[in-house]
């Protein structure tokens, strides 16, 4: 199809959008309700442009182009039906952008500005729609709803979870969870993927940087760092920094600046839990145990389950998380080599996902004695505390983690991406069962952003089929599968978040999924870097067996680092 756009010609594919058609000819149209990764909704209009023939203006990102077209899109009409369109949602928006979470990086804010609004002029009306602050891991605010669908669509189409829904008529429409309950009393999985969704600050996370400041400031107190394997890919985008930037060591330094005590690494634990769950798979299919095993990272994923799938759960390895195990043994292992008490130690994780908060409050996450997580930080929430401290990342210099908790292999880096986990035990479980060396460690098959990816590994003789598959709705689609018995599996890693942690819920705005591409291959490139790739490599990780939890499923580890899960209702 050939069209003009303001005098530009262009040529596209019939079925093409006028929005995108302008893109492809460099012409930029503002968007709210558009996402890249989503269908179309077109219900704010603020993309509305000119059709020469047409007698109203039409919503570009859900017109298609035809032949001949002539489309004008900055037009003194289209410049004043925009500034209408975005004035009365302000007129219905709360006035308090220096208090919210997404100031600066709020797309309705950004819009004002782009379209010159300096003004309402219609009477403001907020919406008197109460805050929810019920779960440790998110915060919804419907006063700030510009009802654009998109968390409804990530809900619903992505995560297959259906726990937000528009609510209500006219200008009193909100999006609310089912009957207008609080989120701890439906089956939300926390995941947080409504927040990458929402362009507005009605989702945020639940901010407990104020916890961490005062155990910081408290000369009492020992606090510990973690930092998860996906971090290290993600946290320069707080700073400014291109998708895909790997910022480990000066990430390390800039923690140091904050005034944490030990600067740790999940990394180390993700390394322990290839050693029990690669042992559980083995013990597993040696001894005739519940097949699949199904891996137990994601606590997303394990809300999931407990609520939609709860006849599955003795499928579930019974490990814990790596930020759980890393607890545990902050307050037990490391409090005792260091000669420190453990109701002195404070550990504060420094996760991409907003369930671990929710995981960190679980009531049996407390194995060591005490609560094994005392505060579970975003990286969105890491971010803040970096500005606020006026830490200059362009003058770090690189820096190690500390021992004995910070050295990994690059198998724990890629946890951080989807097929990461089942590959890094794959490199372990080839060579426990094996007795040989593996000389391909890249594992492609299940790698990528393929909504589902199988294969089938020869170990020496012994075949296993394996499944990997992140997004919850992807997850449903497989959890059916093995359901119907459509084919046997013998491990299964299920991430709740699309690409696995990369795109996890507290990760930094803006994620789509361009975005995660470039996250994952930054993840690839760190384990390409690192001079031990195999989990069992991990001098440390020997170490500890040697000398505090004996050997993988012993007593010790089952006390420390394994857990159960519990059936949950569906409302």
């Amino acid at each position: 199809m050939k069209l003009t756009i303001n005098n530009l010609p262009v040529e596209v594919p019939a079925g093409t959008t006028v929005l995108a058609a302008a893109e492809k000819a460099g012409v930029r149209i503002p968007t709210l309700c558009h996402h890249p990764d989503q269908d179309v909704k077109g219900v704010c209009r603020v993309c509305v442009v000119e059709v020469e023939k047409s007698r109203t203006l039409q919503a570009a990102c859900a017109f298609p182009v035809a032949e001949g077209m002539v489309v004008r899109t900055n037009t003194a009409a289209v410049r004043e039906a925009r500034r209408v369109i975005v004035e009365l949602m302000l007129s219905r928006h709360p006035k308090d952008c220096l208090g919210c979470a997404r100031n600066r990086r709020c797309e309705l804010q950004a819009l004002a500005e782009e379209l010159g609004v300096r003004d309402v002029r219609f009477t403001h009306i907020e919406k008197k729609h109460p805050k929810d602050e019920s779960t440790p891991s998110l915060v919804r605010d419907p006063a700030k709803c510009v009802v654009c669908r998109r968390c409804v669509y990530t809900c619903n189409e992505v995560q297959a979870v259906g726990a937000l829904f528009p609510a209500y008529r006219g200008h009193e429409t909100v999006v609310v969870p089912a009957y207008d309950k609080p989120l701890l009393d439906i089956a939300c999985s926390l995941c947080g993927q409504c927040v990458h969704a929402c362009p507005v600050g009605a989702i945020t996370e639940h901010d407990d940087t104020d916890k961490v400041w005062a155990a910081l400031a408290d000369p009492k107190t020992h606090v510990v760092v973690q930092t998860a394997p996906a971090i290290r890919a993600t946290l320069g985008e707080e700073a400014g920094l291109p998708p895909g930037t790997l910022v480990t060591g000066k990430m390390v330094a800039a923690l140091r600046r904050l005034g944490f005590d030990r600067v740790f690494d999940t990394d180390f634990t993700a390394d322990l839990t290839i050693m029990e769950e690669g042992s559980e798979l083995i013990q597993r299919l040696t001894t005739g145990g519940t097949l699949p095993v199904i891996t137990s990272c994601s606590p997303g994923w394990i809300k999931f389950i407990e609520h939609f799938y709860p006849e599955l759960l003795p499928n579930l390895s019974t490990c814990k998380s790596p930020q759980q195990m890393f607890g545990a043994l902050a307050k037990t292992y490391y409090a005792k080599k260091a000669g420190i008490d453990p109701a002195s130690i404070f550990v504060v994780s420094i996760m991409p996902c907003t369930a671990k908060k929710f995981e960190a409050a679980r009531p049996e996450m407390n194995a060591s004695g005490y609560r094994d997580v005392d505060v579970v930080l975003t990286s969105r929430e890491l971010g803040r505390m970096f500005r606020e401290s006026g830490v200059d990342w362009g003058r770090l210099a690189d820096e190690e983690f500390d021992d004995p908790l910070g050295r990994s292999t690059g198998a724990a880096a890629i946890f951080g991406a989807t097929g990461g986990v089942m590959e890094a035990a794959l490199r372990t479980a080839y060579e426990l069962v094996t007795k040989k060396e593996l000389k391909n460690l890249d594992f492609v098959a299940v790698r990528g952003m393929t909504k589902i990816k199988e294969a089938t590994i020869d170990l020496d003789g012994t075949k296993i089929n394996v499944a990997v598959a992140h997004g919850l709705g992807n997850a449903k689609e497989l959890l059916e599968r093995i359901k119907r018995g459509e084919k046997t599996y013998h491990f299964v890693e299920i991430m709740a978040c699309p690409g696995g942690c990369i795109g996890g819920g507290g990760q930094p705005i803006k994620t789509t999924n361009a975005v995660r591409e470039q996250r994952i291959d930054a993840i690839y490139r760190e384990d390409k870097r690192m001079p031990l790739r195999k989990s069992h490599e991990n001098p440390a990780i020997t170490q500890i067996y040697a000398e505090f939890l004996g050997q993988p499923l012993g007593h010790k580890s089952h006390e420390l680092l394994h857990t159960h899960y519990t059936a949950r209702e569906k409302v």
